[in-house]
C-alpha cells in the first residue's frame, strides 16, 4: 500500500515536452540493511516517469549466496550511460558483502572511461578498502580514523575536520529539517530555493573521507543542513568527477523496512535525485524542476 501511494504521487510529473534521447539506467540492488525492494521500484518509476530514462535493474545474489551464484552475476556496465547502486554489504565485519574482483575493475574502468555513477543512500557504506571505491563516492560510513570529515560553518563555508576528531557516523530519529543549498550554480541545483523542506527524514552525520580526497577540491557540495543532535551542518548531497565520469552521491531517502520514507515523494528530493542522475549520465542538466516548486 505505502509502495502505491508513493508511486501515485511520484506520477505527478510536469506536462510533457521536447525531451533528448533516452538515458539508459542500471540500478543495482540485492544486498543492503535498508529496504531496497521497497525502495528500487519507486526510483526507477520515478526516472521513467520522467520520460528521460529507460532502467533496467539487476538484482545481486543474496547474503550468504555461494561463490558460484557470485560468478554468474556480472553486469555489463558499457551497455549503460548510468549506474546507480542501492546496494550495501556493509562496512566492517567479517559479513561485508563485496564484488567480486572481475566486476569491481569493470566498475572502475567503466567510470573512469566516462560513465556515471549514482550513489543512493546507504551505498556510501559499502566496500571497504575497495579504494577505487572510497575514492568515487568521497565521503563514507567510516569511523573517524578512517580520514578526515566536512561540516559547513553559519556562513555556509566548508569546514574540514581533522582525522580522528570527528564524530563516529550515525544519524538521529526522524524529524523534519531544512535541507539548504550550499551550490546555487551546479546544474543539478540551479534554480532550487535556498532551503528544501524534508519531512520526517534521519539525518546521516559524520561522515569520512580518503585524505587525498577531501583535501582537495575533488568534491563539489551541493547541499548541506543543521543536525540538532550534534549541533552542525552537515553535507547530505555532493558530486565530483571521476577520471572521465561524474560521480553523485546523496544521503537522503532513508527507507528502512516497513516503515514509509516520505523524500521519495518530496519535490525537492525528486527533482536533486532525477537531475543527479541526468548530470551523472551526460554532464548536463534538462530536466526541470519537479512539480512543487517554482524557480525563484
Amino acid at each position: 500500500m505505502r509502495i502505491l501511494l508513493i508511486s501515485a504521487l511520484l506520477a505527478l510529473a510536469l506536462p510533457a515536452h521536447a525531451m533528448p534521447p533516452k538515458v539508459h539506467v542500471l540500478i543495482i540492488d540485492g544486498v543492503n540493511n535498508h529496504d531496497w525492494a521497497q525502495t528500487t521500484p519507486v526510483l526507477a518509476g520515478l526516472l521513467e516517469d520522467s520520460g528521460r530514462f529507460e532502467v533496467e535493474v539487476s538484482t545481486t545474489p543474496p547474503r550468504g549466496a555461494s561463490p558460484d551464484a557470485w560468478a554468474g552475476w556480472h553486469p555489463n556496465f558499457r551497455h549503460y550511460d548510468v549506474v546507480i547502486s542501492n546496494f550495501n554489504g556493509g562496512d566492517h565485519g567479517k559479513d561485508v558483502v563485496m564484488w567480486p574482483k572481475a566486476v569491481e575493475a569493470d566498475f572502475e574502468s567503466y567510470v573512469k572511461n566516462g560513465g556515471g555513477f549514482v550513489s543512493y543512500h546507504a551505498a556510501n557504506n559499502a566496500f571497504p578498502g575497495w579504494i577505487a571505491y572510497e575514492e568515487m563516492v568521497g565521503l563514507l560510513w567510516r569511523s573517524n580514523t578512517f580520514g578526515p570529515g566536512v561540516v559547513f560553518d553559519d556562513k555556509g563555508q566548508k569546514q574540514i575536520i581533522e582525522t580522528g576528531a570527528g564524530l563516529n557516523p550515525n544519524h538521529p530519529k526522524r524529524y523534519d529539517f531544512n535541507l539548504a543549498i550550499a551550490n546555487r550554480t551546479h546544474p543539478i541545483t540551479r534554480g532550487l530555493p535556498t532551503t528544501i523542506a524534508l519531512q520526517s527524514e534521519q539525518l546521516t552525520y559524520g561522515q569520512h573521507g580518503l585524505e587525498t580526497v577531501v583535501r582537495g577540491d575533488a568534491l563539489t557540495f551541493l547541499t548541506y543542513a543543521w543536525c540538532e543532535s550534534v549541533k552542525r551542518n552537515e553535507p547530505l548531497d555532493w558530486v565530483r568527477d571521476y577520471g572521465k565520469g561524474r560521480v553523485y552521491v546523496t544521503q537522503l531517502g532513508h527507507t528502512w523496512h516497513d516503515e514509509p520514507s516520505p523524500d521519495l515523494a518530496n519535490a525537492g528530493f525528486r527533482t536533486l535525485f532525477l537531475r543527479g542522475v541526468e548530470w551523472a549520465a551526460t554532464g548536463k542538466v534538462t530536466l526541470p524542476l519537479q512539480r512543487g516548486y517554482t524557480a525563484p
